[in-house]
This record gives structure tokens, sequence and C-alpha cells, in this order.
């Protein structure tokens, strides 16, 4: 696993969470896709809130795994799931950029 972030402190598009996602973190780590999903879908994560963009056929998840990580699952258009590893304080930057983002709406 790596950690991925521009030097400016924006994530970026080559190992960050892609642009088109309106969620900017400090650092992330970029889990493959066999991880992601053993960790998102095992007995210790909990959704923490799934959003979907109006606009494009994008969707993000964020799951707590642990005291101290989370998970972020960016479904592309199509179809293909990209996870990264995040600090548990930085779950809650995601979630407000997201719920502040005009474009996307949060699935109940």
């Amino acid at each position: 696993m790596s950690t991925q972030s521009a030097r400016d402190g924006s994530v970026d598009g080559d190992g960050g969470i892609l642009g088109p996602v309106p969620v900017s973190l400090d650092r992330t780590t970029r889990l493959s896709w066999e991880l992601g999903d053993r960790v998102t879908t095992g007995a210790d994560a909990t959704l923490a809130g799934e959003w979907r963009c109006r606009s494009a056929p994008w969707a993000v998840a964020a799951f707590d795994v642990t005291d101290h990580t989370a998970v972020v699952r960016v479904r592309t258009p199509v179809g293909r799931e990209l996870f990264y590893g995040v600090a548990d304080t930085d779950l809650a930057v995601a979630c407000d950029a997201l719920a502040a983002a005009p474009d996307w709406d949060r699935r109940d």
C-alpha cells in the first residue's frame, strides 16, 4: 500500500481520490480491490454514508472500519470500484464535502 497526495496537499487523480469526486483529503492509501471489498463487506465495517452524483453515474461510500481507520469506496461510471484508506478523523471531512456538494445526494 502506498500513501498518495500532491505536494500542495490536494489529492490528485493519479493516486488519490479521482477528480469528479468532491473530496479532498491530505492523505489516502489506495487499496487493492480484493482488500477493499473484503474490508468493507466484513463484519467490522459500518457504512458511514453513501452518495450518488446527479449529473454523472458516480457513487461514493464511506465506511468506518476501526477506531482509527476508514475506507472510501468510489464507484466509477463503468462500475469499477476503487478503495482508499483514510484516517478516521478525515472521514468527517470527506462526508462534509459530499454533503455540501451541489451535484451529490446522500442515499439512505
